[in-house]
């Protein structure tokens, strides 16, 4: 299994890159392949200053070895051996009217537990409701091909729980699907799944940037956006089990850091204007709703 997985993650990585590199007009991905001296390695695909995305990486990577014992005991299964494989990519594009989004599939083997993990998330600075009903129906739509396997509700529900922000006490975006130690009770049929799902990537999200990326926009939307993305940062370095479990297994940093914005701003005690656009996204769009059934008029 464990084989065949990373044969996929490989070949999937190839297809969203050539994807995500025509999406921004042609802009070729800077490749770095990586080894870990413990076990493994990977490539990871970066673009910066892009046509449309200020910066876009897709990664993939199979690590292997021993865990301390300490962080062995935070995951299912049982010894210190692990496998993991995976691909993720996070997408920051330049223009604020295009949603940010994060992505990744993955599987982790320790000891006599194998489980898959994994799911996609939109952040959106201004956001359009037909966007974001684009991109919860898509992912309605294939985890309920393989229900009563998978259940969309409890997908959903789990990524509103993950990325949230306890100490901001609001969502990092409007959410999408999120699961992890899932074997679906056939390992099989769960690969089976991960393989539509993250198929089904592309055709939720880049629509949105298709609408989006030549929509003009000011100096106020541009900052609001560098602001936002101080939400994202935080998350990553303080919540993301991605990034801690990279940094527990002595990962390559920069491909762990490669989901970090290249521009940021951080405003002491700033607060959106009432009834503004900016007051709209904390306001109404980061709370949890059921998007997926939403009627586009409504």
């Amino acid at each position: 299994m464990n084989e065949r997985v990373v044969e996929y993650f490989r070949q999937f990585q190839d297809r969203l890159a050539a994807a995500v590199s025509a999406a921004d007009r042609g802009t070729a991905f800077r490749e770095d392949s990586w080894i870990r001296a413990e076990g493994g390695g990977g490539r990871s695909r970066v673009i910066e200053n892009g046509a449309v995305f200020e910066k876009a990486g897709v990664n993939f990577s199979e690590v292997f070895g021993e865990l301390t014992p300490e962080f062995a005991k935070q995951l299912p299964g049982d010894g210190l051996s692990f496998r993991a494989t995976g691909v993720s990519w996070v997408l920051h594009p330049r223009n604020p009217y295009v949603p940010t989004v994060h992505g990744n599939f993955r599987f982790l083997e320790h000891g006599s537990k194998s489980w898959f993990g994994g799911g996609a998330d939109l952040t959106p600075y201004y956001p359009f409701r037909e966007d974001v009903l684009h991109f919860h129906k898509s992912w309605k739509e294939v985890v309920n091909r393989f229900a009563p396997m998978t259940d969309y509700d409890k997908m959903k529900a789990e990524c509103d729980k993950y990325f949230y922000l306890p100490h901001r006490h609001e969502a990092r975006g409007v959410g999408g699907i999120f699961f992890d130690y899932f074997d679906g009770g056939d390992l099989e049929k769960a690969f089976e799944f991960v393989r539509e799902a993250s198929g089904a990537f592309p055709a939720a999200y880049l629509p949105i940037v298709e609408r989006r990326k030549d929509m003009p926009f000011t100096v106020r939307e541009r900052e609001f956006q560098e602001y936002r993305r101080g939400r994202y940062v935080e998350f990553n370095l303080i919540y993301d089990r991605g990034t801690l479990f990279g940094l527990k297994t002595n990962g390559r940093i920069e491909s762990i850091l490669m989901s970090l914005p290249p521009t940021v701003r951080y405003k002491y005690d700033w607060r959106a204007e009432s009834g503004s656009p900016e007051a709209a996204l904390t306001d109404y769009w980061l709370k949890p709703q059921a998007w997926a059934d939403a009627d586009l008029s409504g």
